[in-house]
């Protein structure tokens, strides 16, 4: 008897140091949220935080996503109010800036593997006056997917000129094919899938979108109104009441073979993976006109920051640190193919398709999209000016001189160096 009640006094005492140190352990473990737009990467990015995890048992990382056209009034309101995540996804250039300049973001100068990891350009992408405040997260690129059974059938080649990407249209239209699946009823699939991606190969590279920026040339000269044309060509290659196709439509029509092409971005890759469409199918350069070099918009994304009012900064940059690593960006590319880390490491990416939208950039000139350096801080802010814009082409409401008019009006209001040009 005596034996038993010891052997329970024992098991007693195993239980509650067990129980002790769980509790423990519990009360050390800081739990953190992490904001974004990407809706559609919730398991990926889960695997992601698991990896941190597992080296970092005493930190826990949400995610907790926002959709992605109200993620900027929803982050902006939610860090106005106090009540913002304690890392985020950030936007680069001007609307990542903006928020650092007004607080929101902690500096991270100093923060180890920053410098060592990435280039000074995608460094740039997040940081005002070289102080950096977001860790460069992940690239996308831009160009067209097709059906490459369907252009087989109709005996096409990848264009290689804009005007060739136009009779190509016009010979599946007159088959009875949708020759482009996108449309305008997600008012930003226009414009940053379509305009964005179409723009620099009509108005040239960085050096081209730097004139505008200096002032050395108005945003209606011929080069903005030949993109605005280029909008008006192929407005008729859209699907029937494409006002009411919005960007999911766009996609099934696509998938589902009723269209031959989509303007998209390699973000889309991972989608059109899973969803295991009957036909071939690959992507190929938005091409330029005849006798002008084919620029890629290939856009700094994403980077990752830190609240500045976080109460748990500590391990906020332990998470920032371990984004900087190799580790981090292999997983990035195997669990999101079509988001390119940042890392200068060499990274290998195992989907094809991921490394055929990659390769688009190889040998051409690239650049972000047209608006986001400079252009997103003012009132008309200048991607809201391209929008408008660009949808009232489409639906021929405005010609492309009036919607290249329409944009150097709005931005000469606050945009100083093209105020010059004011009439």
């Amino acid at each position: 008897m005596r034996k038993q009640r010891r052997f329970s006094l024992l098991v007693l005492v195993v239980l509650v140091g067990v129980l002790l140190a769980s509790a423990l352990v519990s009360a050390e473990t800081v739990t953190l949220t992490l904001g974004s737009w990407r809706v559609d990467d919730v398991e990926q990015v889960n695997r992601l935080l698991d990896a941190f995890h597992k080296s970092h048992p005493d930190i826990r990382i949400r995610f907790n996503p926002t959709n992605p056209p109200d993620y900027n009034a929803v982050l902006r309101t939610q860090l106005t109010g106090g009540t913002g995540p304690d890392l985020m996804y950030v936007r680069s250039f001007k609307v990542g800036q903006d928020l650092f300049a007004e607080g929101y973001l902690e500096p991270l100068t100093g923060l180890e593997g920053l410098e060592e990891n990435f280039s000074v350009g995608s460094r740039a992408a997040w940081s005002l006056n070289d102080v950096p405040f977001a860790v460069p997260f992940m690239a996308v690129s831009h160009g067209i997917y097709y059906n490459v059974d369907l252009f087989k059938k109709h005996n096409l080649e990848i264009p290689q000129t804009w005007e060739e990407l136009l009779q190509v249209a016009e010979t599946l239209k007159a088959a009875g094919v949708i020759p482009f699946s996108n449309g305008s009823k997600d008012e930003w699939d226009m414009n940053e899938i379509v305009f964005m991606n179409l723009l620099p190969n009509f108005i040239g590279g960085r050096e081209a979108r730097l004139e505008y920026e200096t002032g050395e040339v108005p945003f209606n000269d011929a080069k903005m109104v030949s993109a605005f044309k280029a909008l008006q060509d192929i407005a008729p290659y859209l699907p029937p009441g494409q006002e009411g196709v919005s960007y999911y439509d766009a996609q099934q029509l696509f998938l589902l073979g009723r269209a031959a092409m989509f303007f998209g971005g390699s973000w889309d890759v991972a989608f059109f993976v899973s969803s295991e469409p009957d036909f071939e199918w690959s992507v190929f350069a938005t091409p330029a006109p005849e006798g002008r070099p084919t620029v890629v918009t290939f856009h700094p994304d994403a980077g990752l920051g830190l609240n500045s009012a976080s109460p748990h900064k500590e391990a906020g940059l332990k998470f920032l640190t371990w984004l900087t690593t190799v580790e981090a960006a292999q997983i990035l590319a195997d669990e999101i193919p079509g988001f390119y880390p940042l890392n200068q490491t060499s990274i290998t990416l195992q989907d094809k398709h991921a490394n055929d939208f990659y390769a688009l950039h190889e040998g051409k000139d690239v650049d972000a999209r047209f608006v986001w350096p400079e252009l997103q801080s003012g009132d008309p802010d200048g991607y809201l000016l391209t929008q408008t814009a660009a949808l009232a082409v489409v639906k021929g409401s405005m010609t492309p001189e009036e919607a290249a008019d329409y944009l150097q009006e709005g931005l000469e209001t606050w945009f100083t160096p093209t105020q010059k040009f004011k009439k």
